[in-house]
């Protein structure tokens, strides 16, 4: 059978190249190199060795992807013609997207893929930036990585840095997590006689020298807990710390039960802040949801019923069941589109109940379940179509709440009291109104408006307390002219 074999020529000049590997090459009819740009091949050419190098393809294509694609499909038709060996920079089974290409797709053309071996350059970087990597070391391809990849508690090593457009956008990703003077170390061609490494502020990356397919970038790993903390993981362990033995007296002794009420008060911190326009603020709040949601999976956690990893999975499982349009072969154009493919995979997801209520969360504040319960029986057709009787239903309870405080108990004035507010939240769903929201915005202004009453009280030198109804009204319309929401 026709054979590929692949060489490593490892990562310094050619003393340090095996000799099993020198022999191959020697002794090799066609050789092909990825490319011709390192010092072991410049030395084997200049001793009389042919090869040939795909340089010029790196040239032609706008991607790695489309390059090795070509090295990869070009190698393949030359085997056709005879076996032949397929060299390579440092170990072939490191960053060597070709390498594991031809091991895919072996069989399918017929041809087998042999994997001679060579020296990773990892090794004189580990012994340049002198590190020990069993302390956890993480190497990434900068040509394709993702942000949230990153693991800065670990030795970072950076392979095919191959330019400066390259470096510059490792530099960017690292720049939002650490900070620009943070030290990194930049390699070219470890481990030859060409060895240049230089330790240089994280902000100067991409122009602290010339870069080339022989470099690579070190970052240290952070030890300064300050860096860690818009790391998710860190914030974990900061949980579990103020829950653990020695830790806060008040967070150790919460349960689920006793913190409802504080994911409810920060939920409308929330809505506060986006309702102020102030995005610091919202971002201040949003924290402080996170953190609740955080306690409840840690006390999850001790109590051997859930982890938030588990949240985390039930959370992705449910986005993506649910985004088919996104994550599947579903065809959607419109946002009434979407929610009605959302509403038929929910209803997919359900288990036969016993009443179209039962999941209507039972913990909602009262208006906004009132909300979900008149639009879960909208969906069977108990609804009006037009809003006319909504009104009419508005006026006769309005009614039967004049006459229950008249003349009835005050549990029936409650009973007919919340009939009364039950209608209105018809009336608000009718005009697709959000009773929540509203009465949150009526609070608001009554509060913004009640801060002027005081605000005048107070320039006029007169005490709140000791002013008249009319007296307090006159500074409340004043507000109201003034526009005060």
């Amino acid at each position: 059978m026709t054979q590929i074999t692949i060489v490593g020529t490892g990562a310094g000049d050619l003393s340090q190249l095996s000799l099993g590997s020198y022999r191959t090459l020697q002794s090799a009819e066609r050789i092909f190199a990825r490319t011709l740009d390192h010092p072991v091949l410049r030395e084997l050419i200049e001793d009389g060795i042919l090869m040939t190098g795909f340089d010029a393809i790196y040239e032609d294509h706008n991607s790695f992807e489309s390059t090795y694609r070509a090295i990869v499909d070009r190698l393949f038709e030359e085997a056709k013609k005879g076996s032949l060996v397929y060299a390579v920079p440092g170990h072939p089974m490191m960053a060597e997207s070709t390498v594991q290409l031809l091991l895919e797709e072996q069989e399918m053309h017929g041809i087998e893929v042999i994997v001679a071996g060579g020296q990773s350059f990892l090794d004189a970087l580990f012994t340049a930036v002198r590190i020990d990597p069993i302390e956890g070391c993480q190497i990434l391809d900068a040509t394709r990585f993702a942000k949230p990849e990153v693991q800065v508690r670990n030795h970072l090593i950076f392979v095919q840095v191959y330019d400066q457009f390259t470096a510059s956008n490792v530099k960017l990703t690292l720049m939002e997590l650490l900070p620009d003077d943070y030290e990194v170390t930049v390699l070219q061609a470890v481990g030859s006689r060409e060895e240049k490494v230089i330790k240089v502020p994280l902000y100067e990356l991409d122009r602290a020298m010339e870069v080339n397919n022989l470099t690579a970038v070190y970052v240290p790993p952070v030890r300064d807990e300050k860096l860690l903390y818009h790391d998710f993981g860190w914030l974990r362990q900061v949980v579990a710390t103020l829950r653990a033995p020695g830790g806060c007296p008040w967070d150790m002794k919460q349960t689920h039960q006793s913190l409802k009420k504080y994911l409810i008060e920060e939920s409308y911190e929330v809505l506060e802040a986006i309702d102020e326009d102030d995005e610091d603020h919202l971002a201040e709040e949003l924290g402080d949801v996170l953190l609740q949601v955080l306690l409840h999976a840690q006390i999850g956690e001790e109590e051997g019923m859930f982890t938030v990893d588990d949240v985390i999975q039930n959370l992705s499982d449910k986005l993506i069941r649910r985004h088919p349009h996104v994550f599947g072969d579903e065809k959607v154009e419109t946002a009434e589109e979407v929610a009605g493919l959302w509403n038929r995979v929910k209803e997919g997801e359900k288990e036969i109940s016993p009443s179209q209520f039962d999941d209507v969360t039972k913990g909602l504040p009262g208006l906004m379940r009132a909300n979900e319960l008149q639009k879960t029986a909208a969906k069977v057709g108990f609804d009006w179509d037009e809003v006319e009787p909504i009104w009419q239903k508005i006026q006769e309870e309005l009614s039967e709440f004049k006459e229950a405080v008249q003349e009835k108990t005050f549990e029936d004035q409650e009973d007919e009291l919340g009939d009364l507010i039950f209608a209105l939240v018809n009336l608000a769903r009718f005009y697709k109104i959000d009773p929540e929201v509203a009465v949150h915005r009526t609070n608001q202004k009554f509060i913004a408006r009640f801060q002027h009453i005081e605000k005048r009280v107070k320039e006029k030198g007169l005490q709140l307390e000791k002013l008249s109804l009319e007296e307090l009204d006159h500074f409340w319309e004043e507000a109201k002219q003034k526009g005060i929401k």
